[in-house]
This record gives structure tokens, sequence and C-alpha cells, in this order.
């Protein structure tokens, strides 16, 4: 009998039946005792266009009864080396924005105070900024992967200073990024000026456009981000629509030109040795795909980012 829970295998329960948690693993109330927890926040009311993101996190539980323990392709077996539950939901408020940042501020405050590494389902792009604070309360200003077709970095949208496309200009202005170990892989589109994606590089950033991808393995990306970041903790945030909507139609604003699903595996596969102090999965909006077949390719993400944390990934 393993010491660590254990998902629910398909041999044991049909997969259309069972529990509703990320692959139908253990419910915790708490992240007390647990290395790394799954947790969602069903939020879309930062969104700017198409809403839908609050249905996210159960899509993406919904898609993950197809998972199975073991990574074939990297031999990664995180259930066997780490305690993993899925501790529920962030009790946000869906009338009141501001006063729901502050409530996943103090949640993950929470759950970083129990040791526990968080992987998150979302939820619109506005939850990475208080996660962002409540990691630098615990390790300092954090090293950021951020894989996006956007830049998030308005300074305000509609007024508002806190909304989806703002997160990551608010937390260079709290002095919770390490802006020179910081990497924006995938943006491209149309925009307002050379000032959307010039502006992270001004503050250091290394942003790499989605056409300097195109047709390329993105493993030696991956090194070079490795060898800049080091053993500086580091949180990965990742926007399902840095794919290319041919792979994940399921968000609200969808850009053609992306990546390929290979590449988003390379590059979270290719994060396997740094010290990732949480991760999310942002931005599908199930409506927009009513085949499920963008909350597919998410919770298999999140079991990627799963099998790269630390103590999980193979000797």
């Amino acid at each position: 009998m393993s010491q660590f829970n254990q998902p629910l295998g398909g041999n044991e329960m049909p997969r259309f039946a069972g529990p509703g948690t990320f692959m139908r693993l253990p419910a915790a109330d708490t992240a007390k005792g647990l290395d790394a927890c799954f947790v969602g926040v069903a939020m879309d009311h930062g969104t700017s266009y198409r809403s839908g993101t609050r249905h996210g996190p159960k899509a993406a539980r919904g898609e993950s009864v197809m998972l199975r323990p073991y990574n074939m392709a990297t031999g990664a077996a995180p259930f066997d080396r780490i305690q993993v539950a899925d501790i529920g939901d962030v009790p946000i408020n869906t009338f009141d924005l501001k006063k729901a940042v502050q409530i996943i501020e103090t949640e993950y405050k929470s759950i970083l105070g129990h040791g526990t590494i968080p992987l998150t389902i979302g939820g619109d792009h506005t939850i990475t900024y208080p996660i962002l604070r409540a990691m630098a309360d615990k390790h300092g200003p954090v090293a950021l992967i951020h894989v996006d077709a956007h830049a998030d970095i308005n300074d305000e949208m509609f007024g508002e200073k806190i909304a989806h496309g703002t997160p990551f200009r608010r937390a260079v202005e709290d002095g919770i990024l390490q802006t020179d170990k910081v990497f924006q892989i995938g943006l491209r589109g149309t925009g307002y000026g050379p000032d959307d994606f010039d502006w992270s590089r001004r503050q250091g950033f290394t942003v790499v456009q989605a056409e300097e991808c195109w047709h390329k393995s993105l493993v030696p990306l991956m090194q070079d981000v490795r060898a800049q970041i080091g053993d500086t903790p580091v949180y990965l945030s990742y926007d399902i629509d840095s794919l290319d909507p041919a792979f994940a139609p399921g968000t609200g604003t969808v850009e053609i030109g992306g990546l390929t699903v290979w590449q988003a595996l390379e590059i979270v596969r290719g994060c396997a040795g740094l010290n990732l102090v949480g991760c999310d999965l942002v931005e599908v909006s199930p409506p927009w795909d009513p085949s499920g077949h963008t909350a597919m390719v998410a919770a298999n993400l999140l079991y990627e980012m799963l099998c790269v944390l630390p103590g999980v990934a193979r000797d």
C-alpha cells in the first residue's frame, strides 16, 4: 500500500463515474500535509471580451479522468513520490473583482504556509497577480515563465488597474518579480503599438515572440531558460491561448499563429530541475469549445506540471 494518495484508476471505477476532483484524487479541506495540491479559481469577471473561464476548473477536472499516474515519456511517477490532493476552489467574490483578488491572495498565503506547491486551475489571468503576491510574501521576488499570446502588461483596462490584461505590470510595480529572470513565450498578434511588447523588454524581460518558435523544437530555448534562472524560486503561468486556436479554441481572446501542443509539452517538461514554487493554467473557456478539447489539453498540461515539480522529476 502506497503511503501517498493515488488517483482513482479507470479499472477500479468507470471514468464517467467517481469523484469530480482532478484525476479523481482524494479531496482535502486544506493544504495541510500536502506536498502539492490542485486548486481551482473559477473566475471570469477579469476578462475583457468573451467570458466563460469560471467554468474552466470544472471542465479541466472533468477531462482529467483519462489521465493515468505514470508519465510514459519522462518516467515521472508523481503519486509515488509526493503527497497530492485536490483542495477544491477558492471561494471568490463573484460580484467584486477587487475583493476576489484579496481573497485569492489570502487563500494562497494559507496554502504556502503549509509548505505546499499549488497547481492552479483557472479562471482568467487576473488570478496570477494575487498568487504572485502570495509567492513573494513567502519566497521574495520570484522568477517567472509566462507562456501566452499576450504580454498582459497593460497599465489599465477600461480605467481599471486590475484585470486579466494587467497582472504582470502590477507585479513589476510591486517589486515581486526578478525582472531579469522573466520569460514571456509565445507572444503574437496585433497590438496598439510596439510598446505592447517593448515595455516588457525595457523591464529586463526576455520576450520570445511566437514567430521565433515556428517550425522549431523549444528544447534549446528551455535549456537557456534553466541556465538563466538557476535555483531561483520560479513560478510558471500558462495561458491556454498561447496555443494556436487549432489546438485550443476554447478561450476568450484567440490569436492565430500560436504554439503547438508538442511545443507546450517541451516548455513544461523543460521546467524539470527548476525550483518551481507554483504553477497555473488559465483562460480555458469551455463555452467556446463544446467538444471539451481545450479543457483536455489543459488537464494534460497540469499533469505535466505536477511531473516537473521538485522531488518528482525522474533522477
